[in-house]
């Protein structure tokens, strides 16, 4: 190969040929920019969300049902419709809509504090009847919209607001794994676990996102994805520090993956 045909472009001063945007890297149903953290995984699970419910053309159908936490400002710049609901009470407010508008494809988006402290209740008995909508859980194990307090689902070790010296099980007790809890439920049709730290994790937790929606206009149970999300700010580590964060500490205790394929009975002595 020559070099002939190459255009060389010097470095070491501005281009003098502006540059050129080739396409627009967010979703049409994102309406505006998030007033999120730097390196915050949450805007990230929201594009990829956006984005199947436009690949699977469900846009027009589709209803969601936003808890309470730092993502809850992404209503100001979801173009679908949404109902924001009292905390943990977002499994709840979905069901009823399921049951008036069974046409419509349901999702709660929750983080961590609201579905798995003060929601637990709900979650748990909306898959146990076999609810026919999908939870798209955001875990980064802090309450991030009120400072940064422990969760039921930080990890130990983990130092948060409410647990500087790291959360102690003697103390603190253990995390609540709420996916595999859920996994081994009758009612359910698909549970997994994704991530948001990488391209690759990314990727893989998209098509998880697609596959809840998919067991759901399948009419096969309640559908419940779990994406770990950095916070940094939470976590009392740098912007780029967050996805190796991730990785080192919250993804040894939640693995990633399909818990619940679509079609599997449930585990053995799970219930049935």
């Amino acid at each position: 190969m020559t070099t002939q045909n190459i255009e060389i472009v010097p470095t070491g001063a501005p281009p003098q040929r502006p540059a050129t945007k080739v396409a627009d890297a967010s979703p049409s149903l994102m309406l505006g920019e998030h007033s999120l953290c730097p390196g915050c995984g949450e805007p990230v699970a929201l594009r990829i969300l956006l984005e199947t419910l436009q690949e699977l053309d469900i846009v027009q159908r589709s209803i969601g049902v936003v808890g309470h936490g730092c993502y809850g400002s992404f209503v100001r710049i979801m173009d679908i419709d949404v109902l924001q609901c009292l905390h943990g009470r977002a499994p709840s407010c979905a069901t009823g809509i399921k049951r008036m508008r069974p046409d419509t494809a349901v999702f709660t988006m929750q983080g961590d504090g609201d579905m798995v402290n003060e929601g637990l209740q709900e979650v748990i008995h909306t898959a146990a009847r076999g609810e026919n909508v999908t939870a798209i859980l955001l875990n980064n194990g802090v309450f991030g919209d009120t400072g940064g307090q422990q969760t039921a689902t930080t990890v130990l070790g983990q130092r948060t607001k409410t647990s500087i010296d790291g959360r102690d099980a003697e103390q603190h007790g253990h995390p609540i794994p709420i996916a595999d809890i859920i996994a081994r439920m009758d009612g359910v049709g698909y549970v997994a676990r994704g991530a948001v730290g990488t391209a690759g994790g990314v990727l893989r937790t998209k098509k998880m996102i697609r596959t809840a929606f998919e067991a759901q206009l399948a009419g096969e149970g309640f559908s419940l994805v779990e994406i770990l999300t950095m916070c940094p700010t939470g976590w009392f580590v740098t912007a780029p520090q967050g996805p190796d964060y991730l990785a080192e500490s919250m993804e040894q205790v939640y693995p990633l993956g399909d818990l619940h394929p679509r079609g599997s009975a449930a585990p053995h002595g799970a219930g049935r």
